[in-house]
């Protein structure tokens, strides 16, 4: 609890930290947002006049306080898991409430993976574009490529040495917007007419192309989920305060970049409004200081999309696979297939659309629905919080409607490559989905017996020395959340597929907790010296290494004498020999689909082959493979029943 509270304090540094971890992806914005604008309107046969203008940028300004200011900075991020943010931190917080809360969470998951695929192909690309206003014949696609590769070999060392300079840059870049953005303002005063929400309404009304032109607009926000995600780094209060900043800098740029385009009302689709206001001189060292920050928010969508897929893993979203820690700085960690994933795919998008012009129809659809999602998963918390039902039902009315425009104008671009991303989010959905459902599936048919049943049997085999010993501590992994409960599976393992004698029975059971960083645990002796239950208690952001949390109980237990691990045989006892320890994994599968509806079974089909492609049991639970063994069994047994066999005589 005080660890939240440190977190949440407003601190110089942590409001420095914050600048550098939250808005790469917003704060690079301004690079194509207005660009995106009004090359659909030129494209439309429109001529770009003051009220079109205007209309645009009062658009961007009151998304940008509406959707960002009001709905992340001000209420979502009350919305809290003991400090740590994000949709699946949000999820983990009101699951409880209906079980169909899981659809948007998948849903948002996966369109905030393919956002990580886009993110880093525009950002990189029109940063390195901008070096064509200088050199108009420069190929920048081999340029991108080289740095995208570079970006993703390094995740692999950790990025916590160049995260400390990540603040720094991004203030400096965050000024320079805001300085530049300045020059042009005083220029003309009477842009500053596009804070009146009056022409973001009579654009969206009177304007024939007010959809497209809100697909344009909704690129000024997308970023906007990182506020939330990144709360655990950088504590509320460091978020808001530095969101003022940060707002006040983009909304300075656009207004310059407005009265650019008054000035040049006959707009050229080769231009980009963003680089046309940086003075000659100094164009250079504009397009290395955006190539950085396109790099900084490239790092932030990477190592999201890194926590993200940690967090589904242990709540049972995503398959078992590899998270390596490069460093020992708090949330530094590494999944290398998802970074290659994220790798190949932002290769093929930069090779594919060759141009940032061609990818922002591919940008923001997918983001979108990430939206939807957070704005019903925070209708829930306000509920639970109590909140008046007359606030949750005006804060769902104005966000979904909002929302959905935003769908409807991202929808126009669907042909123009919008259909990329909500391919990636399909296929990234039938992973989430099919893991998490195919698991229900097979907890139908796991069934549960009374272990207390039991009891005498494990301390008379246990006993038995006509039985040869198969280890001195026997340890099973339960899924049984009741202790007075063990599955039917494990007794048939020790008592009939191959009866297990040993001196003690251990059954391990994990439960991965709403809170992020819980660990800790129980121990039930059920069969004093004989059976003994340990209950683990993680938060889902905890690595389950259950070999290292085993042996430190056990050494506890041992230090505190309430076991005895040595081992019984005589000459390894006499010398005070500790005995051998073996992990029985039974891996469970289902022996017949028959009974299963056409869904389920594909389902099931899908599940086997994600299964093969995951990592495994012994290796997801950090268990060292040269003692542990796995045993396949039946979820379950196929029945004789309908069978009708005719004896005929001899």
């Amino acid at each position: 609890m005080s660890g939240t509270k440190n977190l949440n304090k407003l601190s110089a540094s942590g409001i420095l930290i914050s600048l550098g971890i939250v808005y790469g992806d917003i704060g690079t914005s301004p690079l194509y947002t207005l660009r995106a604008i009004f090359n659909t309107v030129s494209d439309g046969g429109q001529r770009i006049t003051p009220m079109t203008v205007l209309g645009a940028l009062s658009c961007i300004i009151w998304t940008l306080t509406l959707q960002t200011t009001i709905k992340y900075v001000v209420i979502t991020l009350r919305a809290d898991n003991n400090g740590e943010g994000g949709i699946f931190s949000l999820y983990s917080l009101v699951r409880r409430k209906a079980r169909w809360l899981v659809i948007p969470a998948v849903l948002g998951g996966c369109a905030l993976l393919a956002d990580g695929i886009i993110t880093p192909s525009i950002t990189v690309t029109t940063a390195i574009e901008g070096l064509q206003v200088k050199f108009p014949y420069l190929h920048v696609v081999p340029i991108v490529l080289v740095i995208i590769t570079l970006l993703f070999i390094i995740q692999q060392f950790g990025t916590s040495l160049v995260g400390k300079l990540f603040g720094p840059i991004m203030f400096l870049w965050f000024a320079t917007l805001g300085i530049l953005g300045m020059v042009y303002v005083v220029q003309d005063l009477s842009i500053l007419k596009a804070l009146n929400p009056y022409y973001a309404v009579h654009l969206l009304t009177t304007n024939p192309m007010a959809l497209v032109i809100l697909g344009g607009v909704f690129l000024c926000t997308t970023g906007a989920e990182a506020l939330y995600s990144d709360l655990g780094h950088c504590g509320r209060n460091n978020i808001r305060v530095s969101w003022i900043f940060v707002k006040a800098t983009l909304i300075i740029n656009y207004l310059g970049q407005g009265v650019w385009l008054l000035q040049h009302p006959h707009y050229d689709n080769n231009l980009n409004p963003f680089y046309q206001i940086v003075p000659p001189p100094y164009l250079l060292s504009m397009v290395a200081l955006a190539t950085v920050a396109a790099v900084i928010a490239s790092q932030a969508m990477i190592t999201g999309s890194f926590t993200l897929i940690s967090e589904a893993v242990r709540l049972n979203l995503w398959p078992k696979v590899r998270i390596n820690y490069p460093s020992n700085e708090k949330g530094q960690i590494y999944v290398p297939s998802i970074n290659w994933l994220l790798c190949a795919g932002c290769l093929a998008i930069v090779m594919i659309f060759q141009k940032s012009i061609f990818m922002e129809g591919a940008y923001g659809l997918a983001i979108n629905m990430t939206f939807l999602a957070t704005t019903i998963l925070v209708a829930v918390f306000m509920y639970m919080k109590k909140i008046p039902v007359y606030a949750i039902v005006i804060f769902l009315g104005v966000y979904i409607s909002l929302e959905l425009a935003f769908l409807a104008g991202n929808m126009t671009k669907f042909l123009h490559g919008g259909f990329v991303t909500l391919l990636i989010g399909a296929a990234l959905f039938t992973v989430m989905w099919g893991w998490f459902v195919a698991r229900r599936i097979k907890n139908r048919f796991v069934k549960f017996v009374e272990v207390g049943d039991y009891f005498e049997i494990i301390r008379e085999l246990s006993e038995d020395t006509a039985v040869p010993k198969y280890s001195s501590q026997l340890v099973y992994l339960t899924s049984a959340n009741f202790k007075h409960e063990i599955e039917s599976k494990i007794m048939y393992s020790i008592l009939q597929k191959e009866p297990k004698r040993a001196d003690v029975y251990w059954l391990v059971h994990v439960d991965v907790v709403d809170e992020p960083f819980t660990q800790d645990y129980t121990v039930d002796f059920l069969i004093p010296g004989k059976l003994i239950r340990i209950d683990f208690k993680l938060g889902f952001r905890v690595e389950q290494r259950v070999n290292l949390l085993y042996r430190k109980v056990i050494e506890q237990l041992v230090k505190n004498g309430e076991v005895d691990i040595t081992s019984q045989y005589p000459s390894l006892k006499k010398h005070k020999i500790a005995g051998d320890f073996r992990f029985i994994l039974l891996e469970k599968h289902l022996s017949k689909f028959s009974k299963l509806s056409m869904y389920e079974r594909t389902i099931m089909a899908w599940y086997i082959v994600l299964k093969k492609l995951s990592m495994s049991e012994e290796r997801s639970f950090g268990l060292d493979s040269s003692y542990v063994e796995i045993e396949k069994v039946p979820l379950n047994f196929v029945s004789t029943d309908d069978i009708e066999l005719n004896r005929l005589p001899l």
